[in-house]
This record gives structure tokens, sequence and C-alpha cells, in this order.
């Protein structure tokens, strides 16, 4: 199978690293440390090779180490099938974030052609147990992960709806204002309809053809009033006639903006939300790992997957089988633990990097393991 892989990753005045230079090989990253060190800000650096805020989703102004107005920028050699990209990502004091591609401008969407990135951190670890806007985010990650254009469409549904929710609250009655912008949210509302239940298939058919120790989710979108329209002219009318209703609540109740994400332990029948924390975390593992599947079996290669704390509430032979299906699916994963030891069953068949923090600066050492 082929590869996608960071080779080469540097950071220059990034959060806790005044300055870091690694050379990789392709393997999983095991990356260990105590507390603080700075070992999620590696990982946070690797997310920004995809589009959009990355795994904190951070503001570019916080992302510059403290104190100083120096900026910040990370820089990475990104193999991918057939080519070799030089990918870079800044921001100067005060200024947004900023993307170059092999020395040319480019836009953070351009991120999501060639390199696909997955995550699982910590403050995931309560996506079944609170509130909707965690797991539709989550979902938009999975359906950019396999469109990069969704990102595309979810910036323009938003926008427009923000327009169209200024409206309400002003109480403007100008139907054919409404109408144009409506037409608008509907396009997008439509698109972002059709990339999630895409998204939600792929991982349904990963699921159901994986040998894998991990359990497997049903998983369905929902609506406050029940299914969402699913076509542009039926969004585009259910907004129109909800006008009232709308204005009265001085915002949009209807669209994909309303949905939620709905996940069944499936072989227990049972809703994750009511799952110990265990099962949850096992379930999120299950679907990042079975995103992973779909995308290497649509374009030849898995993604880069980013994976924090992930030894938290796994037993040893659940975080054993964890990175033996990493290894077999062939993903550079890059992995945080406070000890070596939650890395000792994968042997030679990963780096391993130490993260040590003095004086405020975070420094990397590469260590060898057996």
């Amino acid at each position: 199978m082929l590869r996608l892989a960071v080779t080469g990753l540097t950071l220059a005045q990034f959060r806790s690293h005044s300055r870091a230079r690694l050379a990789l090989d392709g393997r999983p990253v095991a990356i260990f440390g105590p507390n603080g060190a700075g070992k999620t800000n590696l990982l946070e650096a690797v997310s920004l090779l995809s589009p959009g805020r990355g795994l904190r989703r951070a503001a570019a102004e916080d992302l510059a180490r403290a104190p100083g107005a120096l900026g910040w920028k990370v820089g990475a050699v990104l193999d991918v099938p057939g080519q070799v990209h030089e990918v870079e990502t800044w921001a100067e004091p005060g200024g947004t974030r900023q993307v170059r591609i092999d020395g040319k401008a480019a836009a953070q969407v351009a991120l999501g052609r060639i390199a696909r990135v997955l995550w699982l951190v910590p403050a995931m670890d309560r996506l079944w147990i609170e509130g909707a806007e965690g797991r539709r985010r989550f979902l938009d990650r999975i359906a950019l992960s396999f469109e990069p254009a969704h990102a595309e469409a979810v910036l323009a549904y938003d926008k427009t709806m923000r327009e169209r929710n200024r409206l309400l609250r002003d109480e403007v009655r100008d139907a054919h204002w409404f109408a144009a912008l409506e037409g608008q949210m509907a396009e997008a509302g439509a698109a972002i309809g059709m990339n999630r239940r895409s998204a939600l298939a792929r991982l349904a058919a990963a699921q159901a053809g994986a040998e894998t120790a991990f359990p497997a989710a049903d998983l369905a979108l929902s609506g406050p009033d029940g299914a969402d329209p699913e076509t542009a002219e039926a969004l585009s009318g259910a907004l129109a006639a909800g006008r009232g209703r709308d204005m009265a609540a001085g915002r949009t109740l209807t669209g994909p903006h309303r949905a939620d994400l709905e996940a069944v332990f499936a072989a227990k029948g049972v809703p994750a939300r009511h799952c110990s924390t265990g099962e949850q975390k096992a379930l999120l593992i299950a679907l990042i790992l079975a995103n992973a599947r779909a995308l290497a079996a649509d374009f030849g290669a898995p993604p880069l997957l980013l994976l924090d704390e992930v030894a938290a509430h796994l037993d040893a032979g659940r975080r054993a089988a964890l990175y033996d299906e990493i290894c077999t699916l062939g993903a550079q994963a890059w992995m945080t633990g406070t000890g070596a030891e939650l890395f000792e069953t994968l042997g030679g068949r990963a780096q391993y990097l130490e993260v040590i923090e003095t004086d405020g600066t975070s420094h990397v050492v590469e260590r060898e393991m057996r």
C-alpha cells in the first residue's frame, strides 16, 4: 500500500517549542514525557497540515510562543502517494493563518486535497454525553476527510445563515431578500447533508468488513424535528415556511446546523451516551480506525492519525490491539503518553520521541527503543 507520512517537521516559536526540527521515516511516532512538557503541541502542529483551526480549535494568535510577539511557523515535508510536498503555515503577530504549498501561496482548503488528517484528543472523550455541536463537528471532520470541498460548503452555509439570522433579529420582512439568502443556504446545506450521509455510509461499510478488537457503532443523523430536508429544494421550502417561527426565535431553526449524530454500541444495542467511559472511548477509536480504513480504500493510502493520550481508558490488551491495527493499516500515527512503557508492544515498529520541558521551553529528543 502507498503511504502518507510526514518525513520532516519544523517548528518555530510554536506554543512551548522555541525551535524544533524532526526527521521521520514514516513509521508511527510514539511521543512520551510528563504532563505539560509539550507533547500535544507536536500533534497540534501536524493537525495544521489540514484545513481549519487544528485539534485544539485555537485562534492563530494563540499558537505563538509566549511571552513575545514574534508570530509562529510550522513547516513539513509531506510524502503523499507519488510525490512530495513542502508545506508551510504561519501567522505574523496580529495576523491570520497563512499557507504555502511547494513555495506558492494557497488557501487552507488546498491542504485537504493533498493530506488527510484524523485526530482523537481527550476532550472528545465526552463526545457522546455533551451537546450536539461537538458531534456535528466530529462528523464534519470525517466528511471533510473524504470530500475536501465540504469545508467550503460549511463556511458558505454558516456565513449565509448569519446574514439570515440578522434579518430575523431585525424583523426585516423583505421576501426577496430572504429568498436569495435561503437559496444559497439550501444549496450549501444540501451539500453538507449529502457529504455527511456519504461519510456515514463509508464508515458503516468499513466497520462491517473489518476484523478489529474495537466495538462497532451504528450511526445515524437526526434533527430536532426528525429527518432534515435532504434536497436543496426541500430545504429552501422549509426555510421559507419557517420564517415566522424563526423570526419569533430570532434564529434559524431548520437545517444541517441543527442535526445530531446518534451512535449505538452495535453488539449491545445500547446508545453510546449510556455506555461506560471505557466503552465510549473504544467506540471513538473504532470510528477513527474505520475512517482510516475507508480513506485507505478510497485513496490508496491511510491518513495521518493523531492520537493524544490514546492509552487512557484502554487496558494493556486493547492498547496492543490498537498498535497492531495501526501497523497493519500502514498509517503514520502520532501518539502521546506519559511514559515509554505505554508503547512497549510497538517495539521497533515506531520512532520514539521524548519531550522534556526546561524553564518553560520544550525540547524533543529521539530515543532508541527495543
